[in-house]
């Protein structure tokens, strides 16, 4: 698998709307299933629910995008998330976690 360096436009969110609920799918990359997170409201607090394939670290990032969009909108959110770039760094890392942040802030900003 090869893979060049992340971009803000190579990394893509999109969504699908389910019933009431959302779902985020978010790729870049060499683009895959690396982990799935929901969210959903207990009361006023939102909670999560991970699965994660091994040797993959997804999960990471898509918890904390899963509940920040489900208190954010107030309803359950299921973020899926894959993305590979071949021997990132930490610097690397940072980006694409930057990266997916603003693409989901710039996101909730429209949605709210």
């Amino acid at each position: 698998m090869t893979s060049h360096q992340p971009h803000p436009d190579d990394i893509e969110l999109s969504e699908i709307t389910v019933g009431r609920d959302l779902l985020l799918l978010i790729t870049g990359g060499v683009r895959h299933i690396g982990a799935a997170s929901t969210a959903y409201m207990d009361g006023d607090t939102a909670r999560v629910m991970t699965s994660a394939v091994p040797h993959h670290k997804e999960h990471t990032i898509s918890e904390s995008v899963a509940l920040r969009a489900a208190a954010a909108l107030n309803r359950t959110v299921t973020v899926v998330m894959g993305i590979h770039y071949d021997n990132l760094t930490k610097e690397g890392i940072m980006e694409v976690v930057n990266i997916v942040n603003a693409k989901v802030d710039q996101y909730l900003l429209q949605k709210i």
